[in-house]
């Protein structure tokens, strides 16, 4: 019963996160080819200058501190035994992690169409790297919940697709 309940915790945070990707890939890659083509005009609303700074530094803010809410949620696994609630905790994070990470990528969309400067290129390919190392995998868990080797296995074996 645990191990399907682990593979269930495991597949529905797996589906989150490559959804969040499939909205958050194209909506930027459309704004940077935008305003990389320069032959396209939309007329948009110039927001006040500030606006520009905020965004920039509530982007940073955000990319730092989903690093730091995640590790900090992560070590709440080491008190716990049982693997189902260790697995548990580990998605909530990551889940957690990855809508900060999406809001990330809607301010620097934001940011890229609104002001066309290139610091929101740098924020996406910052919070790329981050959705990259974030993703969740069985020997990602593993490591960062530092699993004994049987439930490691148990993990790895929960996480692989069902066959009916």
């Amino acid at each position: 019963m645990d191990n399907e309940e682990i593979g269930r915790i495991y597949r529905k945070t797996e589906r989150l996160t490559l959804l969040i990707l499939m909205v958050s890939l194209p909506l930027f890659g459309m704004v940077y080819l935008y305003d990389t083509s320069g032959n396209l005009s939309w007329d948009l609303p110039s927001p006040p200058g500030f606006v520009n700074g905020f965004l920039i530094g509530f982007s940073s803010m955000l990319l730092i501190g989903q690093y730091v809410i995640f590790h900090k949620k992560l070590k709440l696994t080491f008190a716990v035994d049982e693997l189902v609630d260790k697995v548990r905790i580990y998605s909530q994070a990551t889940d957690q992690r990855f809508w900060i990470l999406f809001l990330t990528s809607i301010l620097a969309t934001l940011g890229l169409l609104f002001y066309h400067n290139p610091v929101y290129t740098v924020i996406f390919a910052v919070t790329l790297v981050f959705f990259s190392l974030a993703k969740p995998s069985p020997d990602r868990m593993a490591r960062l919940m530092k699993l004994k080797k049987e439930d490691r296995e148990l993990i790895r074996e929960a996480s692989r697709p069902k066959v009916d």
